[in-house]
Order: structure tokens, then sequence, then C-alpha cells
């Protein structure tokens, strides 16, 4: 039985790691923003200040809160709304993960004093090297990269002035 349940649960974990890894790539330029535009000088300072298991315990809280998201997400898409399942989740996920990029970045020094922390980060940061390795990982960054420079391009032409020196394709 171990023999099976092994290899299902090395693909779930899997699956799941790169969906957030996905969305923290999503969420990094998020959290990167807020923290340029929110000044929330005080808030910082006091989370800077904690110890390091006290910063543990508050990095946990998104996790806490909004992991149930994906189940309330699951429950809303068995119910056949498939949209608002999928909006539930990118929210509460892109949410979660732009609290923990924002909480991470604050307590980082604290938290590598918890070895437990410590040593599962580790292995999320091999983990995540893993995936960036994979074939299929960078066929997937290719083609965002493609899609992305398309919509620049086809922004770049809409921006362009209206009576601008291009040929019309149906000339009167």
């Amino acid at each position: 039985m171990k023999r099976i349940l092994r290899p299902i649960s090395y693909i779930l974990a899997a699956m799941y790691l790169c969906v957030d890894f996905i969305f923290a790539c999503i969420a990094r330029p998020i959290s990167n923003w807020i923290a340029r535009h929110l000044e929330l000088q005080g808030l910082r300072r006091w989370i800077r200040s904690l110890p390091p298991y006290p910063s543990l315990a508050l990095f946990s809280v998104p996790v806490i809160l909004l992991e149930p998201v994906k189940f309330l997400a699951a429950y809303i898409a068995a119910t056949g709304n498939f949209i608002v399942a999928i909006l539930t989740f990118a929210f509460g996920e892109l949410l979660k993960l732009v609290l923990i990029e924002r909480l991470f970045d604050l307590t980082r020094e604290k938290l590598m004093k918890v070895a437990a922390f410590a040593w599962s980060y580790g292995h999320y940061v091999q983990a995540r090297e893993w995936i960036k390795q994979s074939e299929a990982w960078r066929a997937i960054r290719a083609i965002s990269r493609s899609v992305v420079e398309r919509i620049r391009n086809w922004r770049a032409l809409g921006d362009e002035p209206r009576n601008s020196s291009r040929p019309k394709l149906h000339p009167r």
C-alpha cells in the first residue's frame, strides 16, 4: 500500500508546490508594490521587534486564516459555480501569498533562528529550484514571456495616435 501512496503523495505535493510557486511569482510584484506605496512604519517596526517564535506565530496567521479558502473554492466549484470558484481560489491564494511575502521580508532573520523553519525553508528552496530547472517550467516561462510580449505589442499598437502615418486598410 505504501508503494502506491508514496508516489501519489509526491505527485500531489509537487502539484501543490507548483500552484503555490506560480501564484508566488504573481504575488511578489504585488507585495513589492505594497511595500513601496503603503507607509506603515509603526507596524513594520513592531513586526521587526518580535522575537523568533512570535515572528513564526505571526507568519503562520495568513496560512491559518486563508488556507481554508481553497476548500471553500472547491465547495463552490462542486455547486457548479466554476468562475466564482476560480476567482475565490485566486483571490485567497494571492492574498495569502502577498501577506506571507511581506511578513517573510520583515522577519526572515528571526524566522531562520527557528531550526524547524530554517530546515523547512531549505527544503522549500530546493524544491523551488528543482521546479525551475524542469523542462516543463522553462516551457511555461517561455510561453508566459511570449504572451506578455504580445500583450505589450498589442497595447503599443493601441496607444499609437489615430492620425498616424500607417496606411489604412480600407481607403475611401
